[in-house]
């Protein structure tokens, strides 16, 4: 594609002043509407106790809500495959209406040695000249055995030196812990090194070294190598720091048709089981489905099949950001006897006005973990993260969704995303999706227009006996709202019973311009997202929103 011929959406990086002069983050939308003033001192309190469940323990009630747009698998200088400043990444998320954000650099000796410690300056120096744009200072950790992880912990002054120590204790690729393989000798060691590692972020959380910490796994499907089993075990090891994975990755434009070839997948998922894959995943599982991991995108697949035991697992959805598609920018050249193992940064890069390789979108501009809070901060993105309050979007498909659940004999609101609402079986209930529909045109310049709003419900049956099940035979679409004509704020009604066992629900929607039957067939699914032909995956003509479970706990009272 020469530059006469980019597409009018694309938008390289360019100058800061250039940035800052343009559109408006979500942060000012908020305030605008009054949602960190009063309503946030409400919400704050806790749940009056007449409203919250009856004498009995049933029912249950969640705060309002407002939700901050967020990022947390930004790249920067500081890893060693990016090309990006970190003003650059920083000012490109605040173009994009982007509240919070996670420098997640790449583990490296060269970045535990040097980089992790200059760019804590970028980020400190950040916090105070603008605190209203929440950054926090991550690791994409080679977890042992398996693919890569962020890992973020909350401001604080032992922030970097927790990210570096952790990096040189218990990165699989600095400790050559990287094999997991079915055939490999050390498979059984490193898989054990991960989850001694996640327990040793929730004792650093535990002795208060640091306020909080948080850990996803990233891209799970990509390599087929994160298996069941090694999910189950780090969630298990401490769920309140293995708080759950992408659901889609970045990379999402790495298959605009013409870009990069005819054999490119959106999420870069274009690989093949391998020795270290583990062998229990058919070869669809290494495609995306509407931009989204199969295991997310599967109805009654690897992710309802965690939720079918009653425990929580978040899904997020975010940039990737190396390179960003069409932008003219290439990395800098090495002065003499620099590398970035001596340096631990990357020169900054230079404008060529030349269109450069790459897969990726800025921070915000196609995908968007939206995170309920109660109060504005770091630590009240990281408790809604860790509490399930999150819905996705691609393509700004939403301006706004709000979900909540309640018994229809209770007042007040009800729980929501990643709440738990106590009932008795045969009890009926109502789900409320109240949905706001995108007002503005996205960055590639699309009026989305949302077209359907699915129900999914799982049973919840317990610990699985076997830990590498991907299978939730008991999860299926329970219904279909077909939207594609509604404007503006408004809020659908979904009746439900409960039966004689516990349950949660979830929804997913689209703008409707591509699905099919589910993978695991349409009885199951009858118009999921499907995988795009190889080379041609427009991003924007294929967009989704799938948002966090509710559970259902039914109790004989």
């Amino acid at each position: 594609m020469t530059e006469q011929q980019l597409p009018a959406w694309a938008d390289p990086a360019v100058p800061p002043a250039e940035l800052d002069a343009q559109g408006m983050s979500r942060r000012g939308l908020l305030r605008r509407a009054g949602l960190f003033g009063a309503a946030f001192a409400l919400g704050g309190a806790a749940a009056t106790p007449a409203l919250a469940a009856d004498r009995r323990g049933l029912g249950g009630e969640d705060p309002r809500l407002a939700y901050l747009v967020g990022d947390h698998h930004v790249h920067s200088v500081y890893s060693h495959d990016a090309k990006y400043t970190f003003s650059q990444q920083a000012r490109a998320a605040a173009k994009y209406g982007l509240d919070w954000m996670v420098f997640n650099e790449h583990a490296n000796f060269g970045h535990a040695q040097y980089g992790a410690r200059l760019e804590h300056a970028e980020i400190a120096r950040a916090r105070r000249e603008n605190p209203r744009q929440l950054i926090f200072q991550g690791l994409e950790w080679y977890i042992p055995a398996a693919e890569h992880g962020t890992v973020f912990a909350a401001p604080g002054p032992h922030e970097t030196d927790l990210l570096t120590r952790f990096e040189l204790a218990y990165d699989g690729k600095l400790l050559g812990y990287d094999k997991g393989g079915a055939a490999d000798a050390d498979t059984a060691r490193n898989e054990a090194h991960a989850v001694k590692a996640v327990k040793w972020l929730a004792e650093q959380r535990r002795s208060g070294y640091v306020d909080d910490v948080l850990v996803l796994a990233n891209h799970p499907l990509r390599l087929g190598i994160d298996s069941p089993h090694e999910m189950r075990d780090w969630r298990d090891a401490a769920p309140e720091i293995m708080i759950g994975m992408e659901g889609a990755p970045g990379a999402q434009g790495s298959a605009i048709p013409g870009w990069r070839g005819n054999t490119s997948i959106r999420g870069e998922y274009e690989n093949k089981p391998s020795a270290q894959s583990w062998p229990g995943y058919p070869a669809d599982a290494y495609l995306t489905y509407g931009g989204f991991d199969w295991a997310t995108a599967t109805v009654g697949g690897l992710w309802d099949a965690m939720l079918s035991e009653g425990r929580l697992f978040t899904i997020t959805t975010n940039s990737d950001n190396h390179r960003t598609v069409f932008d003219t920018w290439r990395n800098g050249d090495w002065p003499a006897g620099q590398n970035f193992d001596n340096t631990g940064r990357l020169p900054d890069p230079v404008n060529t006005d030349t269109p450069q390789p790459g897969s990726d979108f800025w921070p915000g501009q196609f995908s968007r973990t939206h995170v309920g809070v109660t109060r504005y901060g770091h630590r009240a993105v990281m408790a809604g993260l860790r509490a399930g309050r999150v819905w996705l979007d691609h393509g700004h498909l939403l301006d706004g969704l709000d979900v909540r659940l309640k018994r229809e004999r209770d007042h007040g609101r009800g729980v929501t995303l990643g709440g738990r609402l106590r009932v008795r079986g045969g009890e009926r209930i109502t789900l409320s999706v109240t949905v706001t529909t995108a007002s503005r045109a996205n960055p590639r310049g699309i009026l989305p227009r949302l077209a359907h709003v699915d129900v999914i419900r799982g049973a919840v049956r317990g610990p699985v006996s076997d830990r590498d099940t991907w299978r939730a035979p008991d999860t299926r679409v329970v219904g279909t709202q077909d939207v594609s004509g509604r404007r503006g704020t408004f809020t659908l009604r979904v009746p439900l019973t409960a039966g004689e066992e516990s349950f949660y629900v979830r929804l997913r929607g689209s703008d409707g311009n591509r699905h099919g039957a589910g993978y695991l067939g349409a009885s199951v699914d009858p118009h999921g997202p499907i995988p795009h032909e190889p080379g041609d995956g427009d991003p924007w003509a294929d967009t989704w929103f799938y948002s966090n479970p509710i559970f259902v706990d039914v109790t004989g009272a």
